[in-house]
């Protein structure tokens, strides 16, 4: 996810890559079966995005039907924090991927014929509510965007009834809210515990785990999160007592001596790549300990590759539900995204494949609707769908259901390049139904209606789905 943000994810800049990546194979389908809940398969005649059909292409759609929508153009909003004093380009992978997304669409003819245009917006992480107040007043819908103080944008996303298929969510009454739909959901309510659960069969002394938790309120509310996972699959946490400080501590060496005294066979952590988080791992190896590590899908990244040219990180592991870009040479998603976005020079990363799987899930409803591309049918037709990957980008979700995968697989990080060891074969997910877990109320952050729905800023004329 990270998601992710990785989840939900929102304590700061960092944490918004905890967004983690079982693509299930599927015979030719006929066209229209998006609208049934699945991915239309590919053909070998046309245009593809791994195991999906392109949804672009020409055709003779007309009409005004919404706004946003001419006889010749659609026009979305997507964007990212990039512009972020304190961490610059934050997210940035997420509007090259739309961005690079739009161009390929539009060069196959766009949608229906109709061609694509982009409203491109910086929330810079603390403006989230003007960009979304400028896309109320000029486009059809959100798509790929990942703003990381989405919850301060979203009474005015309800109020002018402005439909979302996001490239992630952070807040809970946006993760749970009207008219809004993502390929890769982390619901409240629900949560995936496949990493937990393949660490447990994977290594022998998971059973003796613990967590590095610190004192972000983000990291206690994912610790929780996880602790109440682990205890549901029959493992309960040593709980040595060690929490970092968020702002830094004068030495992680205690830490490590704590952990190793403690027995510690395994740790996981909800807690980003940081420097703190890479001095405990340093004071780790300093002092003899030797866990397992086993970390959230933030840790797969360009940062903590680099970190780790001296092998201090070479037993550490990742659960991912997105594709690595490591295994690009057995998933021709993975290897269509990078070509897309690398010929516009873009910045590649999971949130980018993110966003990239949300264009396509819009692109595939907007096809569907055809002529009457209006809110109303987009609604409709996303609502229907209960099987998706991204043409092979990640796990299979529900989006229609906002239900989160019930897979995962690992990665393992030595020296400074990762690999998938689990499952074996790679480009496989381990996957099980069971792994869904309802997690507790208390944890929502939102008061959900029987529709699983965020009630905070619902309006009465919200729009809701049709059969």
């Amino acid at each position: 996810m990270e998601v992710k943000a990785i989840t939900r994810l929102a304590a700061g800049a960092l944490a918004l890559a905890m967004l983690a990546a079982c693509a299930s194979e599927r015979g030719a389908a006929p066209p229209d079966t998006a609208a049934a809940g699945q991915e239309p398969a590919a053909s070998a005649s046309q245009e593809t995005f791994g195991t999906l059909q392109s949804p672009c292409g020409p055709g003779s759609a007309k009409g005004a039907t919404d706004q946003g929508v001419t006889d010749t153009a659609i026009t979305i909003g997507y964007g990212d924090d990039r512009g972020f004093p304190k961490a610059p380009g934050l997210s940035k992978e997420m509007g090259d991927a739309v961005s690079a997304m739009i161009k390929w669409c539009n060069g196959q003819g766009g949608i229906n014929g109709r061609k694509i245009v982009g409203n491109q917006y910086d929330a810079a992480y603390m403006q989230a509510a003007t960009v979304m107040q400028k896309a109320c007043k000029q486009d059809f819908m959100l798509v790929g965007q990942g703003f990381a103080l989405d919850e301060a944008a979203e009474q005015y996303r309800v109020a002018c009834n402005l439909p979302v298929v996001a490239g992630y969510t952070v807040g809970p009454n946006a993760a749970m809210g009207p008219m809004k739909f993502e390929p890769v959901p982390y619901p409240v309510d629900h949560f995936n515990a496949a990493p937990l659960r393949l660490a447990a069969k994977t290594f022998p002394g998971f059973a003796d785990v613990d967590l590095i938790t610190s004192t972000s309120p983000a990291v206690m509310a994912g610790s929780k999160k996880i602790e109440v996972a682990m205890k549901s699959i029959g493992v309960t946490p040593k709980k040595c007592g060690v929490q970092l400080n968020n702002e830094g501590d004068p030495s992680y060496v205690p830490f490590a001596e704590k952990f190793k005294s403690c027995g510690v066979k395994a740790l996981w952590t909800s807690k980003s790549p940081d420097p703190a988080a890479f001095s405990l791992l340093e004071a780790l190896d300093r002092v003899g300990a030797d866990p397992t590590l086993v970390f959230e899908a933030t840790w797969y990244s360009q940062a903590v590759a680099k970190w780790n040219t001296s092998g201090q990180g070479d037993n550490l592991h990742a659960g991912l539900i997105f594709q690595p870009f490591e295994n690009a040479g057995q998933v021709p998603a993975v290897k269509k995204y990078l070509d897309l976005v690398n010929a516009e020079n873009g910045k590649t990363a999971l949130l980018g494949m993110q966003a990239t799987s949300a264009f396509l899930l819009w692109a595939t409803a907007a096809k569907d609707c055809g002529s009457d591309l209006t809110r109303q049918c987009m609604i409709n037709k996303l609502s229907q769908v209960h099987e998706w990957t991204g043409g092979g980008l990640h796990a299979p979700t529900d989006p229609g259901g906002n239900l989160p995968a019930a897979c995962v697989l690992m990665v393992k990080l030595t020296g400074s390049t990762y690999k998938q060891v689990a499952p074996a074969t790679i480009g496989e997910f381990d996957c099980d139904p069971a792994n869904v877990l309802k997690t507790d109320p208390s944890t929502w952050g939102t008061k959900l209606g029987e529709d699983r729905v965020a009630t905070t800023f619902l309006t009465p004329d919200v729009i809701k789905p049709q059969s």
